[in-house]
């Protein structure tokens, strides 16, 4: 199902990547079991745009679905756009790097809640794991820390219909589904949820790979268009019986534009511009818990993130922060659809799959971007749209440079606490997903509560636009 150039395009233009693949010798025989099953969790699938030197590619860990690499090709050099080991095996222990986040994203209170959607009741208890009184991310074995099966023909995707399938076959576009299943009464968590993700990688269009800025047309106000991610998580209950469980699914990447430059030290993104379309941030109480109260950004400037650089303005401690979107548009891709309505083909891709300059002039309802976030210095610009109704900003603000590993491309020796990771304000983390603890507003009963039951079918995606302008030397 993965569809990619050949891989020799891009091994052997930059070897640095090769090394990931071969990974480490252990002292196993051929056939060891554990031997073959760390493989498979750590042995990266690559997607590639096809081009014998692809402008965008994207190595993916089957442990935890992990983005270990975004590989961004511009104006002779190579940079990877994610923060994170060089060892695909060190995410085992620098969690929250670029994986999945699940079953429920963010904090919920610590404990036993009662919940209920459309009539069906349930209970959850969520498992301390940060602190007494926090669940953080799914509690203390998540999504993150879990092996995703990739499908193929002989294993077909279950939550993606044939419509949809058929559409992801496409000269134009290399992708990949995996999936997971997680037991009834997992991390305190009821019902058997069936999970299904899609990674796509999409071209920019056979007759446009750039746009015109606005402004007089130059080699200065050029940008390219070299092609999008896409992101699709789909989750159902596997239950006879009436249940309903929480789901809030996200992808925990954390960028840095600069990082490959290696002109220096690592820099920070207090230079990257960044605008979130969201006039308010979340009140958070103690043990940043939400309050389900919000700050406004006229009144709070910190949060007001109209083209403005990080660190202007920033909070001394960094942002980790959630913010509700403005993103009307989200109502025309439904994040929960009646299973009764799910046949053959149905297609909610299709419009979110097109280039991302849509040469062919193809309607589309899919939102307007909620998110974008730039560096100036090396002309990377992330431009995301979703169908989740806010996102949690994270400036890395509890990395310690002496605990983990930094990538060779980042200027880092690559070793496990060898005291050149990434520091504080090293990445930009943009997390799209439902409100904290949606579920425990009473304000969202029955509508946008991070809840799903048997009748419905979790559909969540985000899409982000890779363009580059040529910085003038």
């Amino acid at each position: 199902m993965t569809q990619a150039c050949p891989k020799i395009s891009i091994w052997g233009r930059y070897g640095y990547l090769a090394n990931v693949v071969s990974g480490n010798s252990r002292e196993h025989g051929p056939h060891d079991p554990q031997l073959i099953q760390e493989m498979a969790e750590f042995k990266p699938v690559l997607l590639t745009l096809p081009s014998l030197t692809p402008s965008l590619a994207v190595e993916i860990l089957p442990f935890g679905l992990t983005l270990h690499r975004i590989i961004v090709q511009a104006d002779g050099r190579t940079h990877d756009i994610v923060v994170g080991p060089e060892d695909p095996e060190g995410h085992t222990t620098q969690k929250y790097t670029n994986t999945i986040i699940g079953r429920f994203s963010n904090r919920i209170p610590a404990g036993t809640h009662n919940i209920e959607r459309n009539g069906i009741k349930g209970q959850i208890t969520a498992i301390a794991n940060e602190g007494p009184n926090i669940s953080l991310h799914g509690g203390i074995t998540g999504f993150d820390s879990m092996s995703w099966t990739q499908l193929n023909s002989e294993d077909p995707p279950t939550l993606f219909t044939a419509a949809e399938v058929r559409n992801l076959r496409s000269p134009n576009t290399s992708y990949a589904i995996f999936r997971l299943i997680s037991p009834d009464g997992n991390e305190g968590f009821p019902g058997k949820l069936i999970v299904e993700a899609l990674v796509a990688l999409i071209g920019p269009g056979e007759q446009g790979r750039k746009s015109g800025v606005t402004g007089e047309p130059s080699l200065e106000t050029t940008e390219y268009n070299l092609g999008s991610i896409i992101l699709v998580y789909r989750a159902k209950l596997d239950e006879k019986e009436k249940v309903v469980t929480p789901v809030n699914l996200t992808q925990h990447w954390g960028f840095n534009l600069e990082a490959s430059l290696r002109d220096g030290p690592l820099p920070t993104v207090k230079e990257h511009i960044l605008t979130l379309k969201s006039d308010r941030a979340a009140k958070l109480g103690p043990d940043a818990l939400p309050t389900h109260e919000y700050l406004l950004a006229a009144e709070y400037p910190e949060h007001g993130h109209f083209s403005k650089k990080i660190g202007h303005l920033s909070p001394k401690r960094g942002y980790d922060d959630f913010y509700l979107l403005q993103n009307e548009g989200a109502r025309h891709i439904p994040t929960r659809i009646p299973l009764s309505s799910f046949d053959s083909e149905l297609d909610l891709i299709k419009e979110i799959i097109l280039p991302s300059n849509n040469v062919q002039g193809n309607p589309t309802r899919r939102p307007a971007p909620v998110a974008e976030l730039s560096s100036a210095k090396t002309g990377i610009r992330l431009i995301f749209d979703t169908n989740q109704h806010g996102v949690m900003f994270y400036t890395n603000i509890g990395a310690d440079p002496s605990v983990g590993a930094r990538k060779k491309i980042h200027g880092g020796s690559g070793i496990k606490d060898h005291g050149d990771s990434y520091g504080p304000g090293s990445a930009a983390f943009l997390e799209f997903h439902e409100p904290i603890s949606a579920f425990l507003d009473p304000n969202n009963k029955d509508k946008e509560d991070s809840l799903v039951t048997t009748n419905e079918l979790y559909n969540n995606y985000v899409r982000l636009d890779v363009k580059f302008k040529e910085v003038p030397q």
